[in-house]
């Protein structure tokens, strides 16, 4: 496979959806990644019955969470506890660029794979950790999961909605960011390496992610003291910056900063002449003072007609910005998506036609490519251990039998 990081080789010993999520990004550039599971049951996501209360079974033994998380990969299985278990991941660290782990704190040093054994094997060894809540700190050996995440960053206080309680985010954006925070570590990481040769740790924590996620509102309270306010759609502080309801129960988002710039030519177009000039909305501060009342009669207006007759007047009427609100299920229906490959149709091996979710970064001379699937747990072992390793094939039949593979 080609692309930017082809001819790099990631180990990942990673589970669930964090530190996985982050080596399919590699992968998906280019990467060799071999993924070592556990030896009997493998990553614990190849067991997930849900997600949310949504069943993720997308076949036969196959779900749609390691799908996401692991395409492109090869697996090897392994008991670590094994002395010879432990041998072959010195090995294949010995032969790689980056080895990658997500395991609570104290996990790899008591299985002989934290940084400082593997470095005497590759001192040039990328040694990447996904961590819940950074390496050092009272709480860095405490084990996260998404939900803790977003809780533990303030994330679950960030809807734009004025309520007092926090609200989870469905579908694991913490694990999502963390990974992609991880592989960014990474890849600076390999640059350096490229740069001054030398070989290091990186971590990449739900904490630390989340908080840059939020990077402005956290900016907001440590410069000028005050967390950015949180009004509702009905309050909007810019009845312009808003998003509005259409006669078919579908919505439309308007973001128009320098509001005053686009208001009587919006008002025509909304066949709002009438207010133009009202001393309630005739210009932005006075729209912010009366910002309920000016969003309650957009909404009137929107509710009258469906949203394509909106969306082709505001195309006509003006420099208008705005756009579709979409849910997840319109996401493979439109065209914008479509024409940049944000959703890829493929055609699974054993499961028939799917559609994955695209790479969001574009490069012009080296693409990546996400078309690929999860292996078979332990589908590449004795692959891996023959043509990379050097063992012979008696060599590998006693390791089947002492149970190390």
């Amino acid at each position: 496979m080609s692309g930017p990081l082809n001819g790099i080789r990631v180990v990942d010993w990673t589970i669930w959806q964090q530190g996985p999520f982050s080596t399919t990004m590699l992968a998906d550039f280019g990467a060799e990644v071999i993924k070592i599971e556990e030896a009997k049951n493998g990553d614990p996501g190849r067991g997930l019955a849900s997600v949310g209360g949504t069943g993720v079974s997308s076949g036969p033994g196959r779900n749609f969470y390691l799908e996401a998380n692991n395409r492109h990969k090869k697996s090897v299985a392994l008991n670590l506890k094994h002395p010879e278990g432990h041998e072959t991941v010195c090995k294949l660290a010995q032969q790689s660029d980056v080895f990658v782990q997500n395991f609570r704190k104290g996990v790899a040093r008591r299985l002989g794979l934290d940084y400082e054994t593997l470095r005497r094997y590759n001192p040039r060894l990328i040694y990447a950790s996904a961590s819940g809540y950074g390496p050092l700190g009272p709480d860095a050996d405490q084990p996260s999961f998404d939900g803790l995440g977003q809780a533990r960053s303030g994330f679950l206080y960030s809807v734009n909605q004025p309520v007092s309680e926090p609200l989870n985010i469905s579908g694991g954006v913490a694990d999502q960011m963390g990974g992609i925070m991880l592989a960014f570590g990474i890849v600076m990481a390999l640059v350096a390496r490229e740069r001054l040769g030398v070989g290091q740790e990186v971590d990449a924590s739900h904490l630390g992610s989340m908080m840059a996620l939020q990077g402005l509102s956290v900016s907001s309270k440590g410069i000028v003291g005050k967390e950015i306010g949180k009004a509702g759609r009905e309050a909007t502080y810019n009845p312009l910056f808003n998003h509005y309801k259409c006669a078919d129960d579908k919505w439309l988002a308007l973001a128009m900063m320098q509001a005053d710039r686009y208001w009587k030519d919006f008002c025509r177009t909304m066949g709002l002449e009438a207010i133009v000039e009202d001393p309630r909305f005739v210009n932005m501060a006075a729209r912010s003072k009366n910002c309920r009342q000016c969003i309650a009669v957009l909404d009137s207006v929107f509710l009258t007609k469906p949203r394509d007759y909106w969306l082709s007047a505001l195309r006509e009427g003006g420099d208008f910005i705005f756009t579709v609100v979409n849910t997840i299920s319109d996401l493979e229906n439109d065209p914008q998506v479509i024409a940049n490959e944000y959703i890829v149709d493929y055609e699974h091996p054993s499961l028939g036609a799917m559609k994955l979710l695209g790479l969001p970064v574009r490069l012009s001379a080296t693409p990546g490519e996400p078309r690929g699937r999860a292996p078979e747990h332990g589908e590449h072992t004795e692959l891996v251990l023959s043509e990379l390793l050097g063992y012979k094939w008696e060599d590998i039949d006693r390791l089947h039998k002492e149970g190390v593979i």
